[in-house]
């Protein structure tokens, strides 16, 4: 499965070959030392997947399921009339098929597929970026992309990667993606990351977003012995990211929202100081900050 698709989660494998995570985790640990595949978190890769980066169509079958979910969730974030920027990946593509719901909506992309997604949509107006096409992820990166960008000003970010940690942020293989990803996020007042539980606690290559500049992480659940997932939910946390769980079993959960909030005023930005109330009245629902340890400490039980 690793070699037909670059990359895969252990709770896909576990399902596949009907047995426990526990188990499935040993034995990918059994094959790392083999030398046949290098192990990351919630999942593993070809050897050398630090640097290398899978294309679409094999990206397209990971974490199918919780990518679902997360774009149900983020979805919910968006109101009416909004001008946002939205990046490329398989879990944004997801997003944006929702987003044609969305009346008086404008999106400004560099991605073909998220563009496709809402080609039909009568009353979202899409914005394309110029620049080189990347046949890998049918993005536009390059100078051209970068540039018409600037001077750009919305409400939100919504960006995906390829792996998200408390030290470094988000990150992604390709520098070009990277740089394009960057110049998306200074357009934005807020930045919501997109990213699904394999990529909790890896790190790849080029840095698009900092921790410091994460408004939101929506996710999904992470398994209950995932205590490594828990512990990078708790430090994202602690450095002021709000974070939305798609909660439950599977897709047909992915309307259920379990928020973290920020521990208190957050860092001065375009829209000012952001708080746990402030992000849970633009989400549609109440904050709830005096339970974030309460909550995180309940992520890490289960």
């Amino acid at each position: 499965m690793v070699r037909a698709n670059g990359a895969v989660s252990l709770r896909e494998l576990a399902r596949v070959v009907q047995t426990s995570e526990v188990t499935v985790r040993r034995d990918v640990r059994a094959l790392e030392a083999e030398g046949l595949l290098d192990r990351r978190h919630g999942g593993a890769v070809l050897p050398g997947g630090f640097t290398r980066e899978s294309g679409f169509p094999q990206k397209s079958h990971l974490a199918t399921a919780e990518k679902t979910a997360i774009a149900d969730l983020a979805a919910n974030m968006v109101d009416e009339g909004e001008a946002i920027v939205v990046g490329a990946g398989t879990t944004t593509q997801e997003l944006a098929r929702r987003l044609a719901r969305v009346p008086g909506l404008t999106v400004v992309t560099n991605s073909l597929l998220v563009a496709q997604a809402l080609a039909h949509a009568n009353r979202v107006e899409v914005v394309m970026t110029g620049g080189t096409l990347r046949g890998s992820n049918y993005a536009l990166v390059g100078s051209g992309a970068e540039q018409s960008l600037q001077g750009l000003r919305v409400s939100r970010a919504f960006l995906s990667g390829s792996g998200l940690t408390a030290e470094r942020g988000l990150s992604t293989s390709n520098m070009l993606s990277a740089s394009v990803d960057r110049a998306l996020v200074q357009a934005a007042a807020e930045v919501v990351v997109l990213a699904d539980h394999t990529k909790l606690g890896t790190d790849t290559m080029f840095q698009t977003v900092p921790t410091d500049l994460i408004t939101r992480l929506v996710t999904d659940e992470p398994a209950g012995h995932d205590e490594r997932a828990a512990t990078e939910l708790q430090a994202l946390a602690d450095q002021g990211v709000q974070i939305a769980v798609a909660g439950g079993e599977g897709a047909s959960a992915g309307r259920q929202r379990r928020d973290v909030p920020l521990p208190g005023p957050r860092r001065q930005g375009p829209g000012g100081l952001r708080t746990a109330v402030a992000l849970g009245a633009a989400a549609g629902e109440p904050a709830q900050g005096s339970e974030r340890g309460a909550r995180v400490a309940d992520l890490r039980r289960r």
